[in-house]
């Protein structure tokens, strides 16, 4: 199947659905099955866009077996890196940030993750991506 390719049926919602109910079980096993991890749900969305943000074992395999962090959202234009800041999980973040995820790319209103993370009062997430060179195209290197 072709990344981002719709899978048949009900069978496309499965992985997105794991993900949002940060069931890391259930990602890894239809993982292991050879689902797509870029296969969007019946909303046009992807498991990493749904997943359950505070769940950063999600985010790892989901990334692991090459899902794209940096599509964005199709009604927002926001990433899985906005979300996960907006919300404050730092950890999720740098993982996602880690996995290749852009910080620089805006939402559809023109917001950065760091805009949001300010937005919402979370200054440990505020403090790491200022401290990233120019918010940047480069992810660090594990």
């Amino acid at each position: 199947m072709q990344a981002g390719a719709v899978a048949a049926g009900g069978e496309r919602d499965l992985l997105a659905n794991a993900a949002a109910q940060g069931d890391v079980q259930g990602v890894r096993r239809l993982l292991e099955a050879g689902m797509n991890p870029n296969t969007v749900n019946s909303f046009g969305r992807t498991p990493i866009q749904v997943m359950m943000m505070g769940n950063t074992q999600v985010a790892e395999l989901l990334l692991h077996r090459g899902a794209d962090p940096n599509r964005p959202d199709p009604r927002t234009g926001s990433l899985p890196v906005h979300d996960a800041a907006r919300e404050g999980f730092l950890d999720t973040l740098m993982a996602l940030h880690r996995g290749g995820a852009r910080l620089d790319l805006r939402d559809k209103w023109g917001r950065l993750p760091i805009d949001l993370a300010g937005e919402s009062g979370h200054q440990q997430v505020v403090s790491y991506l200022r401290a990233q060179p120019a918010r940047n195209a480069a992810p660090p290197q594990a």
